[in-house]
């Protein structure tokens, strides 16, 4: 099994909704990877140390719950608003002709990057992630409900039960085989926990989720003339394989690979395996355009 290893020395933009640390390895053809809800950077830990001798690796930390920097207080954190954050993101380093990958809620924001800002995106990579009807998907929906009726007394209930190991152990494991280590939760959760802004910004994502972003972006993805790869977790409770294939059928030119022994976290759990279908996909569709 890989070990974890660092993402090394981040990095911080100033953007217009706020400061975002990021991190950035590797030379060659662009990769950004989108982490969802409850994650950060940490969670392509595994996948990125594969890729960074061929690659340009780019992981930043948005603003869904395990983030280090509090957004500005007027920042749009609606799905759409942390899609343009990305899209802002994505300008302010100058990064073109990008491959974005994108995993559980990320995967939703990259749908909605290509609907919305595609002008920087030739490729497009998605694990186990929200769709069509399902964002979110029926058990993981008394998140939003919760930050509606609530607010952010909710996040701050989730918080208050996520401080102890089992709840937080617990939580990963319904998306993902592979038990985290301390540091690893530590880095997950301990945003959340100790920061309130933190807890605003996230409690702003929820209450604003709707299908019908997902839906609305879907209705572009016939126009989306750039190869797509889906590698998808075949162990996974929450996104179903009938998903998977119905997101293959809406793109002109997509790849669909399920994996064994795997939740919806593919980083975490097949991290080697995802590294060489992402670097398999990106050579081949390079090769063709030499």
């Amino acid at each position: 099994m890989a070990t974890v290893a660092p993402l090394g020395a981040f990095q911080e933009v100033a953007l217009p909704q706020g400061t975002v640390r990021y991190s950035d390895q590797g030379t060659g053809p662009t990769l950004v990877f989108i982490h969802g809800l409850l994650a950060n950077s940490l969670l392509w830990s595994r996948v990125i140390p594969h890729l960074v001798s061929h690659f340009r690796c780019i992981a930043p930390d948005l603003p869904l719950g395990a983030h280090s920097y509090p957004m500005h207080s007027d920042a749009d954190l609606s799905p759409l608003g942390v899609a343009h954050l990305v899209a802002d993101f994505l300008e302010t380093l100058d990064l073109r002709e990008v491959s974005l990958i994108g995993n559980d809620t990320g995967g939703a924001i990259c749908q909605l990057v290509i609907a919305h800002h595609p002008e920087r995106i030739t490729r497009l990579v998605l694990t186990n992630c929200d769709a069509f009807e399902q964002f979110f998907p029926p058990l993981v929906s008394p998140f939003s409900f919760g930050a509606r009726v609530f607010g952010i007394q909710f996040a701050n209930f989730l918080a208050w039960v996520l401080r102890a190991r089992s709840a937080q152990r617990l939580f990963v494991a319904a998306l993902a085989h592979r038990r985290p280590d301390l540091a690893e939760l530590d880095a997950f959760f301990s945003p959340l926990l100790h920061f309130p802004e933190v807890r605003s910004d996230v409690t702003r994502f929820l209450r604003a989720v709707s299908n019908s972003y997902t839906l609305e972006a879907a209705q572009t993805f016939s126009g989306f003339h750039h190869p797509v790869l889906l590698v998808w977790g075949k162990d996974d409770p929450f996104f179903s394989s009938r998903l998977a294939v119905r997101l293959q059928k809406a793109f002109p030119d997509a790849r669909l690979q399920f994996l064994s022994n795997s939740r919806a976290f593919v980083p975490v759990d097949q991290p080697e395996v995802l590294a060489q279908q992402i670097a398999e996909f990106m050579l081949a569709d390079l090769n063709s355009r030499a």
